[in-house]
């Protein structure tokens, strides 16, 4: 099929393409490259453009006869959300929506969401299923949310289908070390770890010691970016097929503390990773582990690459043959 990827040159987007390329699909990538790399497209076509930009959205699901949408082309860090509200309400949910009315009158009814854990907040029991209350404590997860709400609702009074997919914490790179993630700002804690063994920082900073967990650190369900491609890629036969519209968790319903991830990028990088320990940091669950038999019954869907060795060791990979990202 031609599938539309919003944000396919960004970090889970471009692993999609990877994925529904190497699955016989045709990817046709439209980003901004604000945040994107034209590079992490590979030979993908690439437009660029917003997909607020309603004329430009109708004329790409024409021309290149788009048979399913997937969109990751987001604003996703936590605290800008919360400097900078209105930032991601305009770009996460009206670019979003303008997208979904160029899709509904191009006649394009399939949309594969890439959405977030962070729509839960804190929840109160792990694992975290999909039909608990959804409370976020941030914009970033609040945004998601309400794109999830107003496909919920076009699903139900029209014959637009969607999937959303809800990940926990997206991380490794893909096996060929050509595509893997590059950010301005990094966040993420396993590239930030291996920016010690590759002389970029002198330590990783363990943010609180003290919590309810057997080694006092944060817990959290990591997942291979390769395996969130795959289960996208499952999701355009899933709704082809006829599959019920609606939400499902992607993550390994297991979990592993900060302290964990440090030991294990020694193990992989067999080199000594200086950590120095900080205080909390607000609004830190002590867990959040996904329970994600949804996707594995509905999707015939397993991850196959997120154990910790394969994880740490495809993002080495890519960091040591890019360690200026894609500009190297």
């Amino acid at each position: 099929m031609n599938v539309l990827v919003a944000g396919g040159a960004g970090y889970v987007g471009s692993h999609a393409v990877a994925a529904l390329q190497e699955s016989g699909h045709t990817p046709i990538v439209l980003d901004t490259l604000e945040l994107g790399h034209r590079e992490a497209c590979r030979d993908a076509e690439l437009v660029v453009g917003d997909t607020a930009d309603y004329d430009l959205v109708t004329h790409v699901l024409k021309e290149f006869e788009i048979d399913t949408v997937m969109h990751f082309a987001a604003y996703s860090r936590v605290g800008e959300s919360m400097e900078e509200p209105l930032k991601y309400y305009i770009n996460n949910v009206v670019g979003t929506l303008k997208l979904i009315q160029a899709m509904m009158d191009t006649g394009v009814k399939r949309f594969i969401f890439s959405s977030t854990a962070a729509t839960y907040g804190e929840p109160e029991k792990m694992p975290i299923e999909e039909s608990i209350t959804k409370c976020p404590i941030n914009v970033y997860g609040h945004s998601k949310l309400e794109v999830e709400e107003a496909c919920q609702w076009l699903s139900k009074t029209s014959d637009f289908k969607y999937v959303a997919f809800r990940y926990f914490n997206a991380c490794g790179a893909h096996k060929s070390g050509e595509v893997g993630e590059d950010h301005e700002v990094e966040t993420h804690l396993i590239p930030l770890i291996l920016q010690v063994p590759m002389g970029k920082r002198e330590a990783i900073s363990i943010f609180g010691t003290d919590y309810d967990t057997p080694d006092g650190t944060c817990i959290r369900d990591y997942i291979h970016v390769s395996d969130l491609a795959d289960a996208h890629v499952r999701g355009i036969d899933y709704l082809v097929k006829g599959g019920e519209s609606g939400a499902m968790n992607l993550g390994t319903g297991s979990g592993y503390s900060v302290r964990q991830i440090i030991d294990a990028a020694r193990k992989v990088t067999g080199q000594e990773i200086k950590a120095v320990e900080a205080p909390r940091r607000a609004g830190d669950p002590s867990e959040l582990v996904a329970r994600a038999d949804k996707a594995n019954n509905a999707l015939g869907w397993k991850p196959v690459q997120s154990d910790l060795e394969t994880i740490i060791g495809s993002a080495w990979l890519w960091h040591k043959n890019h360690p200026n990202g894609y500009a190297s």
